[in-house]
């Protein structure tokens, strides 16, 4: 599975109607059309999109979103979310997070207690991590290893990425963008110490 298969995946899950759990269970069927290798592929597309966002003035941008909350589970959890956004919301918010101001499930929150805040509208998609191993489990029989074949397999395949040149590794990730970095449209939205919990 290439880049584009990958976004392709994405934007029409970001495009499906139901709630997250159906619109999941629509990317696991087509998970298990494919070969088993391809949910691998999907994984570590994910994950490598997932690392991509994993940045300092990301991260105080789903924080103040959060009402100062966000935790680092949280934050990884906000980035699986990110990506099941769709590719152009994605790219955007990568490259000005002040741009989630403009996403119309973080508007959607504007103003309202944390505590209001249903399941499938908090800006965080933690479910999105296990799809592929599910399709994965299934199509290899492997439901009682406790994904450690899929685990292993997708850990074989970014070292493969690594090696053959198609990423290089990032260890530095959060600290890539300035700290100070303004966010002054999610800053309006979103003031501190304004919106319950």
């Amino acid at each position: 599975m290439n880049e584009d298969a990958f976004w392709a995946l994405i934007d029409e899950l970001s495009r499906r109607p139901g709630d997250r759990d159906e619109r999941l269970e629509w990317l696991r069927g087509q998970l298990l059309r494919r070969p088993a290798a391809e949910s691998v592929e999907f994984q570590v597309r994910l994950e490598r999109a997932c690392e991509t966002a994993d940045r300092k003035d990301l991260w105080r941008a789903a924080n103040r979103i959060e009402g100062g909350d966000c935790t680092d589970d949280g934050f990884h959890y906000f980035t699986l979310w990110l990506v099941g956004q769709g590719r152009k919301v994605y790219e955007s918010v990568v490259a000005d997070p002040d741009a989630l101001a403009d996403v119309p499930g973080i508007r959607l929150l504007v103003g309202r207690p944390h505590d209001d805040w249903d399941d499938d509208e908090w800006p965080e998609w933690e479910e999105l991590d296990y799809v592929a191993q599910d399709a994965y489990d299934e199509l290899t029989g492997q439901d009682d290893d406790d994904g450690e074949e899929f685990l292993d397999a997708v850990e074989e395949a970014e070292e493969a990425a690594e090696a053959a040149g198609e990423w290089e590794e990032d260890d530095d990730s959060r600290g890539s963008r300035p700290e100070g970095v303004a966010l002054p449209r999610l800053t309006a939205l979103f003031p501190l110490g304004t919106s319950g919990s």
